[in-house]
């Protein structure tokens, strides 16, 4: 502690506490309102909460009952985001307050929302305050009436005046470059987000960049247009009361989930999701008349979940965990557990009854995933002492002090860096905060597991060791990051080694690709500097501009591998500054077609799309 902090802690005075304005508070701690902030390379960034936030608002007015056509419209180059509703519109007296002082809004009365997503008046503001430009325009009854905001701070609200626009609310938002930096969007998150909009709530448009959004049969649809491997039974669809799922399994390993509540996708599952595992479980053992092992009931199921409740509690801000123990607030009515067991246990039962050919199929996957993991229970063992002798002896994971799993402000910082050879994370684990970062280095190049059973997993030293830092052999809840970052070289052997890897998690653990936790670190292929300035380029077009910007006879540097960057310089690169390319999936670019077409045996097809796209590059 330096002389300065003690003199302060020292003079603790009236002067020492500080009142703060609303919008100010959220700007000092944006955490506790969107958690990480982050540049948009993230699906839990703080770019795709703030638009959450305002379309759940919209959302609201619809499952009410009002409104039944949503626009979204994303300006990519201005940054600049729109949503417009058909809903009732903000009361024209309370526009301004609705947006900017805490604690105001409707939903407090649950009867005009009774089921809404955000109960704390919270979200609209938080986006006003972390924006450097924000409009709220209310359309009700032929009267109009419009405020405008910086940064949380009223800069011109106009007076009622009339219109012939049709009732809603229209909200337009640029998020503050102060908070998120060089942020961007990106088109796939957004519109991902905007199709689970729609699945959860059946006769909803939402018209995204002109683009109609509609699903006419609710969680079925999103299974059907998510599911990418092939299943080994047609898709189980129950809706009943303020519960709906849908169900299926396929030849894969681990379990897939996208669970909602109110819908909010609750990426951390929560009370529900538990619920509907034991109930699953449940059913089954009852219905085949078997104890069998609940991983072995659910290895392989793909399954997404809608429950209704009424003002849900959730473990954060963010609402990706549900909370709450019981359907009605103030721990009263029936048990969340309870009630979506109930509603399982009748309506899967009777539908494994009415569907013999599902049943034997669903129990075909039972005793295979039963047979597989009694194969590899010996394997499993002997693997789990080797990874505590070698962990004790090759310190390959140098682990950070905050994890995913934890109950934590910066837990979605939590990351871990795979690297290769010693010089790579040596420069990375000088680099890192200890706190949110961890390093794991691989020894060489790790195998092709294209193909290949669980079992390898276990036999691999690399493989095994990878799995037990990540903490997911058991269960993906217990998943220890947040982001899992590639971290190769940018030559031919780095793009190997981050091939083989990704083989190896869409293999084996495909759910963590889907869920958007891999990633590949960009890091700089130049710096350019002079007297005065350094300039770090990713890319040939960078570095010009920078030797441009510079002017003349600029210092060149041509990075070959990350063991060459110095741990003082890796800070920027790992740092708040941090780029990183996430690894997205699509139903087009299914799992069995990219890995047979990359890691499989060598086709025609893949030596025709190497001579047409192999390039050479001058190694400066």
């Amino acid at each position: 502690m330096t002389i300065e902090e003690q003199e302060k802690i020292n003079n603790y005075t009236d002067d020492s506490i500080k009142s703060l304005q609303w919008n100010e508070h959220i700007r000092l701690r944006p955490g506790m309102y969107i958690g990480k902030c982050g540049d948009g390379s993230s699906l839990d960034d703080g770019i795709y909460i703030l638009i959450k936030e305002i379309i759940d608002n919209s959302i609201d007015e619809f499952a009410m009952g009002f409104g039944k056509t949503i626009d979204v419209d994303i300006d990519f180059d201005l940054k600049k985001v729109r949503v417009r509703d058909y809903g009732r519109g903000i009361p024209l007296g309370k526009v301004v307050d609705c947006v900017s002082k805490i604690n105001t809004g409707a939903k407090y009365d649950s009867a005009a929302f009774q089921k809404s997503v955000g109960m704390n008046g919270v979200g609209s503001k938080a986006v006003n305050a972390l924006s450097n430009y924000f409009l709220v325009q209310s359309i009700r009854d032929n009267q109009t009436k419009i405020a405008q905001f910086q940064k949380g701070k009223l800069t011109n609200e106009s007076q009622i005046e009339k219109t012939q626009e049709q009732n809603g609310t229209i909200i337009e938002f640029i998020p503050d470059t102060e908070i998120f930096g060089n942020y961007f969007f990106l088109n796939e998150y957004i519109e991902q987000v905007v199709w689970r909009y729609a699945y959860l709530n059946k006769g909803l448009v939402i018209n995204y960049n002109k683009k109609k959004i509609f699903s006419k049969n609710g969680l079925y649809d999103l299974l059907e247009n998510s599911i990418d491997t092939s299943i080994i039974y047609p898709i189980i669809h129950i809706s009943e009361d303020n519960f709906e799922f849908a169900l299926t399994h396929n030849d894969k390993y681990g379990e897939e989930y996208y669970s909602f509540v109110n819908g909010q996708y609750t990426s951390q599952g929560g009370t529900h999701q538990q619920a509907f595992r034991e109930a699953l479980v449940k059913v089954c053992r009852e219905f085949y008349k078997k104890d069998y092992e609940p991983s072995d009931i659910r290895s392989g199921v793909i399954c997404a979940i809608s429950l209704r409740i009424q003002e849900p509690i959730f473990e954060s801000q963010t609402k990706t965990k549900l909370g709450s123990m019981t359907m009605e607030p103030n721990g009263k009515g029936q048990s969340v557990r309870n009630f979506i067991t109930d509603i399982v246990k009748r309506n899967l039962d009777n539908y494994l009854y009415k569907n013999p050919e599902t049943a034997d199929s669903l129990l075909k996957k039972i005793v295979q995933s039963e047979k597989e993991r009694k194969e590899i229970a010996s394997i499993k063992k002997i693997a789990k002492e080797s990874a505590k002798k070698i962990s004790l002896h090759n310190k390959k994971l140098r682990d950070c002090k905050i994890h995913y799993n934890q109950k934590d402000d910066r837990r979605l910082e939590s990351t871990l860096f795979i690297t290769e050879g010693d010089s790579a994370s040596g420069s990375i684990t000088k680099s890192r905060d200890v706190n949110t970062q961890a390093v794991f280095s691989l020894r060489g190049k790790p195998l092709n597991s294209y193909g290949e059973k669980k079992e390898l997993v276990y036999k691999n030293e690399e493989f095994n060791l990878l799995q037990s830092a990540l903490n997911i052999e058991e269960d993906l809840d217990n998943l220890r990051y947040n982001n899992i970052v590639i971290a190769t070289d940018a030559d031919f052997d780095g793009m190997h080694i981050r091939m083989l890897l990704m083989t190896f998690f869409l293999q084996f653990f495909p759910e963590l690709v889907k869920a958007g936790h891999i990633y590949i670190l960009q890091t700089p292929l130049f710096r350019v500097r002079n007297k005065q300035k350094t300039i770090y380029c990713y890319s040939e077009e960078e570095k010009q501009k920078a030797i441009d910007n510079l002017g003349t006879n600029p210092e060149v540097t041509r990075f070959k591998g990350l063991g060459e960057i110095s741990p003082d310089e890796f800070r920027h690169f790992i740092g708040k500054d941090i780029r990183l390319d996430p690894v997205l999936l699509n139903k087009e670019s299914g799992i069995k077609e990219v890995l047979t077409f990359y890691m499989g045996k060598n086709t025609p097809e893949r030596q025709s799309y190497l001579i047409d796209n192999l390039r050479y590059e001058e190694i400066l």
